[in-house]
């Protein structure tokens, strides 16, 4: 069984607007900017410059690097952030000569987001930034004047805690149950000693689980907010790798983008833009819906809409409101309150980034197609969009169990239902379809036609009427034979749908599911490093690894 399998085209797991995007379908070649290929990195760069401009600096705001290069001001203000975010933990030398390189003209970034889920979440947190990581290489090597970050920017600013707060380890669901109202980055995380206490009992007592536990501990309960114990997690697990993991969730980034702040409050700029690409969409479906402001007010335990009503502008179920004036007074002294919906961050990733491209899935894809033309607008330089790695996880044991029950990937990724019926039909002794007898009764009642047309019209009535009963008579005898078969077939079919129950869990693919620390504790230390070895960036095909 090939390792690269089926295309994500191919797979059914993916929307027509996706799939229409990576064919590059002309019709959706407006709501994008470059293809990813290597080769359009070279103008992205170049255009990318003009966002992060590095000479001719006005005084105080720049400096000669080996008579090369310049500090800038967007970049020293990024850097220094980063600076004192890793500050809290022990970074590895490759990360902390990425954060320094940040400061270089020459410098950019590959992005991918993710929310704060709990130890991870699902597989794809993985996959994502594994695909980060190694585009940078592949650039590196096509573009070896450059320099290339992988960046993980922490959804900290979200507040759907409910989207979070589990995951799944052997198809059970571990839950983190507390009440959370505002930006689930500064969210505590007193109270999960109870939890590494159950999930303790699950795990074991192996060398894997043992440093399983650590490193959930390490994270958890030793840091006191769900930022700061994500990015201990990602940094043990990727820091090695010279992931750079960013928390946008931070006053002097904001500052930086106050003027799209002002823009997105007094024009509404995102509203009118986005509305007019959806409406050039067509029959895709809407990913998201942009409201007339695309910023929440934000606190520690607050984190609510931005709304204009009666001429103020209020935050949404609370007695907060402001004029206008008092609004933008309140936006230059605290920018950190003000917090980008999902149609406005990814804007506010690319202004204070030099970011080239943004990796994500079929749904973040999807809504970012959605805003080009709101970027041209506001004349930022719209990312190229890469579709993440899919991978499936196999064992040595599964594959040799495909093989014996002749199945391919593609049966596999069918939906269950048509995969049991298809391998009916190939397993029977004989043809169940019944085609031909259905053709034989066609062709029988189309003579009976001819011969009512030639004679006594009144019949043409009967005559369809004993079609119509003697096609569904065929039907429901093809119906009963299928189920008789399969009832004949009952122990193959049993064997064939727990395999893909094991690849496929809740008929649904495995790295939506299933949790990293269910593969680290049979595979241990080698579990990412293969990943790494096999998961080829740019590469629209899920990628089978076995173990």
């Amino acid at each position: 069984m090939p390792s690269d399998c089926i295309s994500f085209q191919n797979s059914g797991y993916f929307s027509s607007l996706i799939n229409d995007y990576l064919d590059q379908k002309p019709n959706v070649q407006p709501l994008y900017h470059r293809f990813p290929t290597l080769e359009n990195f070279g103008p992205q760069i170049e255009e990318k410059k003009a966002n992060f401009p590095s000479p001719a600096l006005p005084e105080g705001e720049g400096a000669a690097i080996n008579n090369k290069t310049v500090y800038c001001k967007k970049r020293a203000i990024l850097v220094a952030a980063l600076e004192a975010q890793y500050a809290k933990i022990n970074a590895s030398s490759a990360t902390l000569n990425n954060i320094k390189l940040l400061n270089h003209s020459n410098t950019y970034t590959i992005t991918t987001g993710h929310q704060l889920n709990l130890f991870s979440g699902p597989l794809y947190f993985l996959y994502k930034i594994i695909s980060t990581i190694n585009l940078t290489k592949e650039l590196q090597q096509q573009y070896p004047e450059q320099n290339f970050v992988p960046i993980y920017w922490m959804a900290t600013e979200d507040h759907d805690f409910e989207e979070i707060n589990y995951f799944t380890f052997k198809g059970k669901k571990f839950c983190w149950n507390r009440e959370s109202t505002g930006p689930v980055g500064r969210l505590s995380t007193e109270g999960l000693e109870d939890f590494l206490t159950i999930f303790s009992l699950e795990l074991g007592s192996s060398t894997n689980a043992e440093t399983l536990k650590t490193l959930f501990q390490d994270a958890y309960l030793k840091h006191t907010n769900l930022a700061d114990a994500t990015r201990y997690l990602a940094n043990t697990l990727f820091g090695d790798y010279g992931l750079v993991i960013l928390d946008a969730d931070d006053a002097n980034l904001k500052r930086q983008f106050i003027p799209f702040i002002k823009e997105e409050v007094i024009k509404q700029t995102a509203f009118s833009k986005v509305n007019e690409t959806i409406h050039q969409m067509g029959n895709y479906t809407v990913q998201v819906n942009p409201r007339e402001i695309n910023l929440f007010y934000i606190e520690d335990d607050l984190r609510e809409r931005i709304i204009f009503e009666d001429g103020l502008y209020k935050i949404n179920n609370t007695k907060i409101q402001f004029s206008e004036q008092e609004l933008l007074a309140e936006l230059e002294r605290h920018p950190e309150k003000f917090s980008p919906n999902v149609v406005m961050r990814p804007l506010y990733q690319e202004a204070i980034l030099p970011n080239l491209a943004y990796i994500g899935g079929g749904g973040e894809i999807a809504y970012w197609l959605e805003l080009k033309s709101f970027f041209d607008a506001v004349k930022v330089t719209f990312p190229i969009l890469i579709v993440r790695n899919s991978v499936v996880l196999a064992t040595e044991k599964q594959l040799k169990k495909a093989d014996a029950l002749a199945l391919t990937w593609s049966d596999l990724f069918q939906k269950q239902a048509q995969l049991i019926n298809n391998k009916t039909k190939q397993l029977s002794e004989f043809s169940i379809d019944l085609s031909d007898l259905k053709q034989q009764l066609q062709q029988q009642f189309h003579a009976l036609h001819e011969l009512t047309s030639k004679t006594d019209r009144s019949f043409e009535g009967a005559v369809k009427a004993q079609e119509i009963k003697q096609t569904k008579g065929l039907e429901q005898l093809k119906k009963r034979l299928l189920k008789a078969q399969k009832r004949k077939l009952a122990d193959s079919l049993s064997r064939i749908t727990a395999l893909q129950n094991e690849l496929f869990p809740n008929q649904s693919l495995q790295e939506r599911q299933a949790n990293f620390a269910e593969f680290y504790l049979e595979n241990g230390e080698q579990l990412l490093p293969k990943l790494v070895d096999e998961i080829k960036p740019l590469s629209t095909n899920f990628t089978i690894i076995t173990f």
